[in-house]
């Protein structure tokens, strides 16, 4: 996976989202890990919004509120490995002619500035190369940006929360680490649904092939409940729980949403195939985040595209006979998948 900042030891995992902080620290057992750490807490509205941060202070107030709050065992490092907001990174694999390791930064650097939608001045880049057959005269690249004024900010606040950012990396590289098992895998879709937002990840052998994100979330999906049958957003929240799409009423009030939603995984899995920016055809799809545990969705999706889908296990890399532990369900679990990502990276730097 590419790496925007990296210095080195022992870190826990922080989730930064619009909304809501999550932690996670892993501890190295055996062959798999530990989850020693976890924590989660609201972030006020208007400290971030659409993955921009609007106040930086408020952001380090939260975090160190946030440590205060952990389950488990205190966090005990000031050492973090963070998320940057999938909305405003650029993530993409070109083709360029094979050739050695020394050459290539300076070769993807150029080639770069034909593929992102940033200016290369005034970003972050990172890259990796993929496992590629080595008689072919072509070699694939996983090229990464985001602009450094976002990435800039994200790091402003965890300093001025106390914390030492080892790393910062976009949440799809993340996400990715926690559900593929062992980071290797056919093509497939994972599709993240946020509170906020839901993000698009195809992946395929070793690599993220294609991201993107919408606004549609579980948060608009309350939201939709709310309006159509005039309740307050507690009680409609309540109800998206208890019912999700099982409910006829509930189903009719969040159809635009849903049928949105739909609409876009149709045409990723359409932009993959006949892009052709993978291999072979995506069989599976996956869905994460919080929203994932609306009751009614995995079947809503399945039957609109043709294609299995199934809830990620975010434990699968951690500790696969585990699927959740005292005081953390598996449906909470589904919503710290990046935060439990980050984990994997900082638990892994202990080797």
């Amino acid at each position: 996976m590419p790496k925007f900042l990296e210095l080195d030891p022992e870190s826990f995992g922080l989730d930064i989202s619009d909304r809501s902080l999550k932690f996670a620290r892993l501890k190295k057992k055996g062959r798999f890990f530990k989850l020693i750490s976890w924590g989660e807490t609201e972030l006020k509205e208007g400290i971030i919004k659409d993955g921009e941060i609007l106040d930086e202070a408020g952001l380090a107030e939260a975090i160190k509120r946030g440590m205060e709050k952990i389950k488990g065992f205190p966090l005990d490092t000031k050492n973090v490995i963070a998320c940057l907001p999938e909305s405003k990174a650029f993530l993409q694999v070109i083709k360029m002619p094979r050739m050695a390791k020394k050459d290539l930064e300076e070769a993807v650097l150029l080639e770069a500035e034909n593929y992102i939608p940033l200016p290369i001045e005034k970003s972050y880049l990172d890259f990796q190369a993929v496992v590629s057959p080595e008689k072919s005269d072509t070699m694939e690249v996983l090229i990464a940006a985001i602009s450094q004024k976002t990435a800039n900010s994200y790091y402003s606040s965890l300093r001025k929360s106390g914390l030492f950012p080892q790393a910062m990396e976009v949440e799809s590289q993340s996400i990715a680490r926690a559900l593929i098992k062992n980071g290797i895998s056919d093509p497939l879709m994972i599709i993240d649904f946020g509170k906020s937002n839901t993000s698009f990840i195809i992946y395929s052998g070793n690599t993220i092939r294609f991201t993107s994100s919408i606004p549609v979330s579980s948060e608009m999906i309350t939201e939709d409940i709310s309006n159509a049958l005039k309740i307050g957003w507690e009680e409609a929240e309540k109800m998206k729980i208890k019912y999700g799409l099982e409910k006829k009423r509930i189903a009719k009030a969040v159809e635009p949403s849903i049928k949105q939603l739909v609409s876009d995984i149709k045409k990723y899995l359409s932009y993959y195939k006949h892009r052709k920016i993978g291999p072979e055809k995506i069989d599976k799809v996956l869905l994460a985040g919080r929203g994932a545990n609306l009751l009614g969705l995995s079947e809503e999706i399945s039957s609109a595209v043709k294609i299995p889908v199934e809830t990620g296990n975010p434990w699968v890399n951690i500790a696969p006979e585990f699927k959740e532990i005292p005081g953390l369900s598996f449906k909470e679990s589904i919503g710290y998948t990046v935060a439990f990502g980050l984990a994997l990276r900082g638990a892994q730097k202990d080797d």
